[in-house]
């Protein structure tokens, strides 16, 4: 397996990548802006003959420049080569990036509610938390998560770590903040 950044060529077979593997789905120009604008923090992950297995398509929040912070639009790994850390080391790239070229501090994503393998891999190994809910952020009405990760750390020491050794309960987290909102 192979993590290079995203490539022009790439955005054709990063968006079937997305249609094969998530409901969220954007149209070829969102790619191309992404591309353009911030073309060192997309990743893809190659498989042995070089086709596109997942990628990371991510950017630049524009609207404060004095708190910099990336945002994970997409991240899609393909079914057939999940549970090979990949995502892992996409995000690690990326984030990698938005602290190398835009000082970064932290990063942002949003997340269904309702994908417990994708908050699995934020909270537990990638050290994301939750800062908010956002009702019906989705197209079919699906509140999200909104969630950050703190990126400082990495000012000092130029690296990206997981939190690969916690114990956070996912499960927990997610009752604890559905009974806040019951409140």
């Amino acid at each position: 397996m192979n993590i290079r950044c995203a490539q022009p060529s790439d955005l054709m077979n990063m968006q079937h990548c997305n249609l094969l593997c998530l409901p969220e789905n954007y149209q070829m120009k969102y790619y191309f802006y992404h591309g353009l604008s911030w073309p060192q923090l997309s990743y893809v992950a190659e498989d042995e003959k070089g086709q596109i297995v997942g990628y990371v398509l991510a950017k630049m929040e524009e609207d404060c420049e004095d708190n910099p912070h990336g945002h994970i639009t997409s991240l899609a790994v393909k079914r057939s080569h999940r549970r090979l850390g990949l995502a892992q080391k996409l995000m690690d790239q990326a984030a990698r990036a938005m602290v190398e070229c835009f000082k970064a501090k932290y990063v942002s994503l949003h997340v269904r509610k309702s994908n417990r393998a994708a908050l699995n891999l934020y909270t537990n190994t990638l050290n994301f938390t939750i800062s908010e809910v956002e009702p019906k952020y989705y197209a079919d009405g699906e509140d999200a998560y909104a969630m950050k990760r703190d990126l400082m750390p990495q000012h000092n020491t130029n690296a990206v770590t997981s939190n690969a050794g916690t114990t956070t309960n996912t499960d927990t987290l997610i009752d604890k903040l559905a009974n806040m909102q019951t409140k």
